[in-house]
């Protein structure tokens, strides 16, 4: 039967984990409003929150058993999809973990917090399912205006208050030059769905029209790159991720990041495969660009939040190397390489969210001095995550590297796996430095009266190194599903 005429209960199960988190954030909007603020005292929104995602991770994998299009072929379900949706939805469970404690202490907790969460998550599985790229724009837009709101959840502190306005202002540019390479795209070859623009670009009529059609990709490139933080459109990042919410950095650095790239993947690997050699060297040389802009930047941090700021422009560069490759294997290497870097990034920063205490005053690298001695659990987590940035064996940012530099090898751009690796020796200066502050230097008044780890900050560190270390002993876990599922476009 043609997807055009599927049954609706069919088409409906495609979409089944945006439903169940579109209708539970609704419902959570709606807490607020009904029972009062006595809601923000209990936890009943970021436990309904909670469930939510756990349930969408099952109702993906029903969703990926179905494959196929959806609505008009407006969505696609397939095992790139599936990956991303599943990935996305972990971002979004480890991140509510992480914030009960958080919200806590802060005296912030509200239903809205948990509700934009839970939308967000929706908006980047649209993103990461869409075949058409007016879909791709709405499930960005979802995604993005409710982490505009996110980066400026507490409204009474002006970090986050500079953190939303910038985070919205650039922002806003970049989804302009998205949305205008669509419109040029549209008026070169007369479709916006994925597949109709592949087959317009192998035809001759369209072929005439290249330089249009260069342009059309370049602003596409620019916007992505902004959604990225890909150099040289990285200058916000270090900004926002440092003056917004401690959990909301690192949702922001991995979910939204990692849905980004599924369109970036998708829309590359599909529609403008054709003109690949016209587009892999602008990826390349910002690849290039982005590792040393964040590498050499990170050298200088003394904040470590926004230390891990450039730590993930770098960690986009590493992406970028592998799409540039414009293959099945790079395509493969960049799918493993985010979700190794989502686990041991949001470990990361679930660490500093529990470190630095009210008013998030400790969050220079030298305010871990001693947390070795006060807390071995917890430095000891938090070291498997920067070996893992690192790309110690074992890990899953070693295995993660590895496949990206072989993916670069194997496509001809050995002097680019080179520098790659040339960058990682550099990286791993600013990494090692936490761990000579946490274990070689006298505990200083940031560990004085430092609380044991929150139930949820626990369970979420605890899973994202047991991930990060099953990713660096088991890797074919989830590469051997990422190299069935990177077949875009061919």
């Amino acid at each position: 039967m043609p997807d055009n005429f599927l049954p609706a209960g069919v088409e409906y199960l495609r979409i089944l984990p945006e439903i169940i988190l579109t209708v539970a954030g609704t419902l959570i909007m709606l807490l607020e409003g009904l029972a009062g603020d006595s809601v923000k005292t209990r936890n009943g929104p970021g436990y309904l929150a909670l469930f939510a995602l756990v349930a969408a991770i099952p109702a993906s994998l029903v969703a990926g058993a179905n494959p196929g299009f959806a609505f008009s072929n407006l969505l696609v379900i397939d095992g790139f999809a599936t990956f991303f949706r599943v990935l996305v939805v972990v971002v979004g469970i480890l991140t509510v973990l992480v914030s009960f404690q958080y919200l806590r202490r802060e005296n912030a907790s509200s239903s809205e917090y948990f509700g934009l969460i839970l939308f967000s998550v929706t908006g980047q599985c649209v993103m990461a399912s869409s075949n058409e790229l007016i879909m791709m724009f709405i499930g960005l837009e979802i995604s993005s205006i409710s982490s505009y709101v996110l980066a400026g959840y507490l409204r009474d502190d002006k970090r986050n208050n500079e953190a939303a306005i910038k985070y919205f202002l650039l922002g806003s540019f970049a989804t302009a030059f998205f949305l205008y390479g669509i419109a040029w795209i549209y008026g070169v070859t007369g479709t916006t769905n994925l597949d109709q623009i592949r087959y317009a670009l192998l035809s001759h009529d369209v072929a005439s029209s290249s330089i249009l059609v260069g342009v059309a990709a370049s602003l596409m490139l620019v916007g992505l790159a902004f959604k990225v933080s890909a150099a040289p459109f990285q200058i916000w990042a270090p900004d926002v991720y440092q003056g917004a919410p401690a959990p909301i950095s690192a949702f922001l650095s991995a979910g939204p990041k990692a849905a980004a790239f599924a369109i970036f993947l998708r829309l590359f690997m599909t529609s403008f495969q054709p003109i690949s050699g016209r587009w892999a060297p602008f990826v390349w040389s910002s690849a290039l660009l982005t590792m040393v802009v964040g590498n050499f930047a990170a050298l200088t941090q003394s904040n470590i939040k926004r230390m891990l700021a450039y730590s993930s422009i770098a960690n986009a560069g590493y992406v970028l190397v592998a799409i540039a490759t414009h293959s099945a294997i790079g395509t493969a290497a960049a799918m493993f390489y985010l979700a190794a870097y989502a686990f041991m990034n949001v470990g990361a920063f679930a660490v500093v969210t529990h470190f630095s205490r009210q008013g998030e005053r400790f969050v220079n690298i030298d305010d871990l001095a001693g947390l070795g001695w006060k807390q071995p659990v917890t430095a000891a987590l938090f070291s498997v995550f920067l070996l893992s940035f690192v790309g110690v064996p074992l890990t899953g940012g070693f295995f993660g590297k590895f496949y990206i530099f072989k993916a670069a090898l194997d496509g001809g751009y050995t002097w680019l796996a080179i520098l790659g690796l040339l960058n990682s020796a550099v990286a791993a200066y600013y990494y090692l430095r936490i761990l000579v502050v946490m274990y070689m230097k006298e505990p200083g008044e940031s560990c004085e009266n430092l609380s044991p780890l929150a139930p949820g900050v626990s369970l979420a560190l605890w899973g994202s190194a047991l991930a990060t270390l099953v990713l660096g002993i088991f890797p074919s876990v989830i590469l051997n599903f990422a190299r069935g599922s990177a077949t875009l476009g061919r």
